[in-house]
């Protein structure tokens, strides 16, 4: 079946749910930013830790500038009880032409981490990615280490395709592979409802 011949536009844009609210990122968000993201542990699988003043101003500085190449949309997240921001996650590697993105390079505060946020987090973007934007596939990746996460993007339905072996070198100099995950857009109605059973259990901050 051919696919839709338009290229979307990844604009700003503001995703509301019922626990969080994800805002186009600004440099006005760095303080808010560095509050939550104060503990160097939330970086322990980023290439690079983004705590402290000058790394998150330089984290946010290059968000933006891949957005304005086109490259990228970075989200700020709110809570929606408090207004507090409580971490970033952001459509990467974007390749418009051929509709498709990555969602990733995310984190969370610790106060925020085992509750709704994240499942909420992936719904917004994924539902933004295959019903506004209408692409073909929405990749995913993590550390090969990180169990943690590769289960949590199994469990919401993602195929793991790989696994990029000597793929980057991270912090300390350590040599890491990266494990490819995707959704297409024909997987997208059964990972949604997968997500909002999910999301489905009475929670309150």
């Amino acid at each position: 079946m051919a696919g839709d011949l338009s290229i979307p536009e990844f604009l700003p844009v503001t995703l509301q749910g019922t626990y969080v609210t994800l805002e186009p990122m600004q440099i006005e968000h760095h303080a808010g930013l560095c509050e939550a993201g104060s503990d160097e542990v939330l970086f322990r699988w980023f290439p690079t830790s983004c705590a402290g003043d000058e790394p998150m101003r330089k984290w946010i500085e290059e968000a933006l500038k891949d957005q304005q190449a086109g490259k990228a949309l970075p989200f700020v997240i709110r809570t929606k009880h408090d207004g507090r921001i409580v971490g970033s996650t952001r459509f990467g590697n974007i390749a418009a032409v051929h509709r498709s993105a990555e969602i990733g390079w995310t984190w969370y505060t610790g106060s925020v981490q085992r509750t709704p946020v994240n499942t909420e987090c992936k719904i917004l973007l994924l539902k933004h990615a295959f019903e506004t934007l209408k692409l073909n596939r929405v990749e995913l990746k993590t550390d090969s280490l990180n169990e943690k996460s590769r289960a949590a993007i199994a469990r919401i339905g993602a195929t793991q395709e790989g696994i990029f072996r000597n793929h980057m070198v991270v912090q300390g100099g350590r040599i890491r592979h990266t494990v490819y995950f995707s959704i297409t857009r024909e997987e997208w109605p059964q990972v949604s409802d997968n997500l909002k059973r999910m999301l489905d259990k009475p929670f309150k901050f």
